[in-house]
């Protein structure tokens, strides 16, 4: 295989940040692009990744694969890569996988594979009752405002309004969204309401160094689900379960 990436920074951003939540992963080379679905380390938190072929200006896979890294080490690398680099990956003969970055020079490294027995994930199927598209600007907002009073962070949905409240010991933290221009809310129902880590969220809403955009889903007290999109480029996703209150 050899896959190259004109625009290192969306492989370079995403495995960034796919690697504060998980330590190894397993990569599936597709003809379609490149796949990864992987659980943290604490089972709280799953991540959804798709770097479509689309995105890359040289895509030459022959036959499908999976290739098990260390995603510090993967993020380690690619941290090396310019914004101007063209970043090439490839198996070389010692059945490692070679990153290669080009410009004026070319610099070279590889990084060995990791011999996993794990079984393969499966994404839930998941039914939400809230669906909430914005801007990522906003959510990234409301989740850096709620860490200042809490650990955790409620997300209610009423039909014209997303509200994003925090509450600890004696401080409170609350963020009202309209629907609009920017904000597109769907609710079955008058309310719905769930609670979530806001330490898992921090990690998360890196995701919108990739998209200006991000959307939304939750349900009653059931995991949530964001997704961040770049048309033609790429999809992250996360799902985080939630914190249920006992009333």
């Amino acid at each position: 295989m050899k896959l190259t990436l004109a625009e290192p920074k969306y492989l370079k951003d995403s495995v960034s940040i796919i690697s504060d939540l998980v330590n190894d992963a397993t990569f599936k080379v597709t003809k379609d692009g490149l796949e990864l679905v992987a659980m943290d380390p604490a089972n709280v938190a799953m991540v959804i990744f798709k770097l479509l072929s689309s995105c890359f200006i040289e895509y030459d896979v022959k036959k499908e694969m999976n290739i098990t890294i260390n995603m510090n080490n993967l993020k380690q690398i690619l941290r090396r890569a310019k914004p101007n680099d063209m970043l090439s990956l490839e198996m070389d003969e010692d059945n490692r996988l070679k990153i290669v970055l080009k410009s004026n020079t070319t610099r070279a490294f590889s990084i060995p594979l990791i011999e996993v027995e794990e079984k393969e994930q499966k994404v839930p199927e998941l039914k939400f009752e809230a669906v909430i598209k914005t801007t990522a600007e906003i959510l990234n907002d409301s989740i850096e405002d709620a860490d200042i009073v809490a650990d955790a962070v409620s997300f209610i949905a009423e039909p014209n309004k997303f509200i994003i409240e925090a509450e600890g010991d004696l401080s409170k933290s609350k963020t009202e969204v309209k629907s609009g221009e920017d904000t597109k809310i769907t609710v079955k129902g008058d309310k719905v309401r769930s609670k979530y880590s806001i330490e898992y969220l921090k990690k998360m809403i890196g995701g919108s160094k990739l998209s200006n955009d991000v959307t939304i889903q939750f349900s009653k007290d059931y995991p949530l689900k964001i997704d961040f999109k770049a048309i033609d480029k790429l999809l992250l996703s996360f799902i985080l379960a939630p914190r249920v209150e006992n009333d």
